[in-house]
């Protein structure tokens, strides 16, 4: 018997009221593994009919389950962290069947999920209110925290499972019900397989509802449903505007994480060799598909040759092949629009008088017709706004420019629409945090690189890198609203 959440189990039905379903269209979506390039799975395309039996299931078992006693969704909360480590190896092999995620990915895909998890276990107790002295005679304040009601969760195909799970979970944990739309490419480990988790992992009915099919067809739907009051979503900017614009038709709340240029710093008194291992990972994990990934290098000229040749050897070191075997690195990239636009930068900055050291072409697979694996490729002698540095190019691409003092830095470091993360290399840690105080970026990480997600630590972008936030005490905020309650225990004057 095929195991229930391998890749070869039915994925072909939507969960909608704690019921697996066809959509009202009958039509499906094939699932592609991007390192053999065929067809893994099918999924829905589900259509507004089946968008709105989401929502209306998701209301109707959201007014139950906020009047639940906090430790049932705390327990909830944690028995959904254990089922996840309970499967990890099996959550691991879809991801890289979907998701074209290496072993790493994949691990780390589950450790950051169960820790999203755990965090939300804390928030049922959390959810106190406040009293507060009144300025009228014998009248007592109460401020109190309830749910919003039902949350969208719109999630990206880059880390499905965490980026997913970082809306789901707390939301559950907090009185709400959910609706998650995952992404296209990626439908059973941003979407279907919560269903499945959350079964074992005892959820009643009707408050996890996962909807797959394509933005074309479902997006505004969701992203404006009338039944929506919190609309989460992890994407790019373009796509984030036109959803934060539907969403805010219906005056809903919005944390939208979106688009980045993440820069990494690093200055003349860096230590290169630590601020290069820095700089491997956080330029080629998962292929460079991780919206804090490094998307610039910003070297004093000072170490700048060394920095290329060392960054040079180390990227032409990592083994680059299959997502399916347990030695790569750097895996497939997930489709060929997104690789063709990637080397599409690549090309246009070599074009511009920049140096190509290494990578910058698909290379073959055998047995694979049109190759998504993409080396990674490191380009020297770039400027600022040449495309492969301008662009969010989010692929495994690593433009080195220079730059001749720290004032030079910062402002080549905040001159792009984008403040999402960012890292900095500068010898002592003093200097560092006074470069990183400077930065116009939500996060910056001091001797270190872009890529840091803990969900006890807020997570959020400035400019064009969206609204709102995620973990912490901040998506509590998000997820529930403030009611006033005054009660006037005496008889009260008034003027007329």
């Amino acid at each position: 018997m095929v195991p229930d959440l391998s890749i070869d189990a039915d994925w072909n039905s939507l969960y909608i009221d704690g019921e697996w379903v066809d959509s009202e269209s009958g039509d499906d979506i094939a699932v592609e593994d991007p390192s053999t390039r065929e067809e893994v799975a099918r999924v829905p395309a589900g259509v507004e009919a089946d968008v709105d039996a989401a929502y209306e299931a998701a209301a109707d078992a959201q007014k139950e389950w906020e009047q639940t006693p906090p430790i049932e969704r705390e327990q909830l909360a944690q028995q959904f962290a254990q089922v996840l480590q309970d499967h990890e190896a099996e959550i691991v092999d879809l991801l890289a069947h979907e998701a074209g995620g290496s072993q790493v990915m994949g691990e780390t895909s589950v450790r950051i999920a169960a820790d999203q998890a755990a965090q939300a276990a804390t928030f049922p107790r959390r959810m106190g209110g406040d009293q507060a002295e009144s300025n009228v005679p014998g009248k007592e304040n109460f401020v109190q925290r309830e749910p919003e009601g039902v949350v969208t969760a719109i999630s990206p195909w880059n880390f499905p499972l965490n980026l997913s799970g970082r809306a789901v979970a707390p939301a559950l944990a907090t009185g709400n019900a959910v609706v998650l739309k995952p992404a296209t490419n990626t439908p059973i480990t941003g979407g279907l397989l919560f269903a499945k988790l959350y079964e074992k992992a005892g959820l009643p009915e009707g408050l996890l509802n996962v909807v797959t099919g394509h933005g074309s067809d479902i997006g505004d739907a969701v992203a404006g449903h009338p039944e929506s009051d919190v609309v989460t979503f992890t994407g790019s900017t373009p796509v984030g505007r036109g959803v934060g614009a539907t969403a805010g038709e219906n005056l809903s709340t919005m944390s939208l994480e979106l688009g980045g240029n993440n820069a990494h710093i690093v200055t003349a008194d860096a230590d290169v060799e630590a601020a290069v291992d820095s700089a491997v990972f956080g330029s080629f994990v998962h292929q460079g598909q991780v919206c804090i990934s490094i998307n610039r290098h910003l070297v004093h000229e000072s170490v700048y040759d060394e920095y290329v040749e060392r960054l040079t050897e180390r990227a032409e070191s990592l083994p680059v092949g299959s997502a399916h075997d347990d030695e790569t690195v750097v895996a497939p990239i997930i489709d060929e629009g997104q690789r063709d636009e990637m080397l599409g930068y690549v090309e246009e900055t070599v074009e511009a008088g920049a140096t190509l050291e290494t990578g910058g072409e698909a290379v073959p697979m055998e047995g694979v017709d049109d190759s998504l694996l993409v080396p990674p490729t490191v380009l020297s002698g770039v400027t600022n706004d040449m495309p492969a540095a301008a662009n969010e190019h989010f692929g495994p691409i690593a433009p080195v420019v220079p730059f001749s003092d720290v004032d030079e830095a910062v402002e080549m470091h905040d001159d792009t629409e984008y403040g999402l993360s960012g890292s900095v290399h500068a010898g002592d840690v003093g200097t560092g945090m006074q470069i990183a105080e400077r930065l116009d970026t939500g996060m910056v990480h001091v001797n270190d690189q872009p890529i840091n997600d803990e969900a006890h630590v807020t997570f959020s972008g400035t400019k064009a890198s969206g609204v709102g936030r995620f973990n912490a005490t901040d998506i509590l905020e998000e997820l529930t609203e403030k009611k006033w309650i005054s009660v006037q225990h005496e008889r009260r004057e008034y003027p007329f």
